[in-house]
């Protein structure tokens, strides 16, 4: 081992003033803090998001995740009458979803929700996450069916240290502009800075192109174990647009937009180039990045494999250097949060 603090889960742990983390998104959305790192250089800049096409690289393309967050978050009732919170994670096949239920349930217990939907646990996970079935009428539904019915009665899914609520703004705020394809229950929130404006413009000015990971619950867990190698990673599904596929296969240089792109654009990069599937790469200080040249992300959790992914660009040491930065100039944490470039 090179270092062997980078291999430290506590290594990645720093303390954050509670009124540092964001419950609300900057308004407009490109009048967040942006922290630039120039990794040639060794130079950090404080500026605004606004200013970011300005410290895009020359000459790369800039690849963006078009996932879009589904109403993940359901309550309902059990048949004796227990309220149950229902939070759904992926679907496993076209009928079988594994999800998180906070209330006892066992399998066979039906939970009841508005417009006669009914889930049925048909199995209890090892990891504290249960495979349900999703029916209307005694029908089963299809995953692709069920989306309709959770926009309407569904909540969006605001990651547990949002400590709120969500709110009818949340519905367009906890989105990109250029989300598409429904499936993630987390935003990829680095997007989520993008006005239609900016994003259309660095689109007319640089090569740019999509992939899709529906990003799952698992992007919140924390590692808990004392060697971050022994964390087993969560899994998410992928497709690699051909457009993607042809600027990821060329020598053309790659600006990440997000955690999210750059797990895709390397699982891609390091398993044999497989356009779609499971995505379960651990990016970190001893399995740094093949493809992906520089990375624009926001401020994460401790001891997270977020913050280890960032890690993986600029080494453990650098990484706490740069969230001291953040920290003693007040920048927002976490996913309505500022943003950092890293080039």
């Amino acid at each position: 081992m090179q270092n062997n603090k980078e291999f430290l889960t506590s290594s990645y742990d720093f303390t954050l003033p509670s009124e540092l983390i964001a419950t609300h998104p900057a308004h407009p959305r490109d009048s967040a803090k942006l922290l630039i790192y120039n990794r040639q250089t060794d130079e950090i800049i404080h500026t605004y998001f606004y200013d970011f096409e300005k410290y895009i690289p020359k000459n790369c393309a800039l690849i963006f995740n078009d996932t879009k967050v589904i109403k993940a978050r359901l309550y309902g009732k059990k048949q004796s009458g227990g309220n149950i919170e229902l939070l759904i994670n992926k679907p496993l096949n076209a009928f079988e979803i594994n999800v998180y239920i906070r209330g006892k349930v066992k399998v066979d217990t039906e939970i009841s929700f508005e417009n006669d939907l009914v889930a049925r646990v048909i199995k209890l996970e090892d990891d504290g996450s249960r495979i349900v079935e999703f029916s209307t009428s005694k029908n089963k539904l299809r995953f692709e069916d069920l989306l309709p019915i959770i926009d309407i009665i569904g909540h969006v899914p605001l990651p547990p240290y949002i400590n709120r609520d969500d709110e009818k703004s949340d519905e367009s705020e906890y989105q990109s502009v250029f989300a598409k394809k429904q499936g993630a229950v987390a935003a990829p929130t680095a997007s989520l800075h993008f006005t239609d404006e900016q994003h259309t413009r660095i689109c007319n000015n640089f090569k740019h192109a999509y992939v899709t990971l529906h990003v799952g619950s698992g992007t919140f867990k924390p590692v808990d174990v004392e060697i971050i190698t022994h964390h087993p990673m969560h899994s998410e599904y992928y497709n690699i647009s051909n457009e993607a596929k042809s600027l990821l296969d060329s020598d053309t240089p790659i600006l990440s937009i997000g955690t999210t792109s750059t797990r895709t654009i390397e699982f891609y990069d390091k398993h044999g180039k497989i356009l779609q599937g499971e995505a379960n790469l651990f990016l970190h200080p001893n399995n740094k990045p093949s493809r992906v040249n520089h990375l624009l992300t926001n401020f994460h959790l401790p001891k997270s494999t977020l913050l280890m992914l960032v890690a993986s660009f600029v080494g453990v040491q650098k990484t706490q250097v740069l969230y001291a930065q953040a920290i003693k100039n007040k920048y927002r944490f976490y996913s309505y949060g500022d943003a950092m470039l890293i080039i």
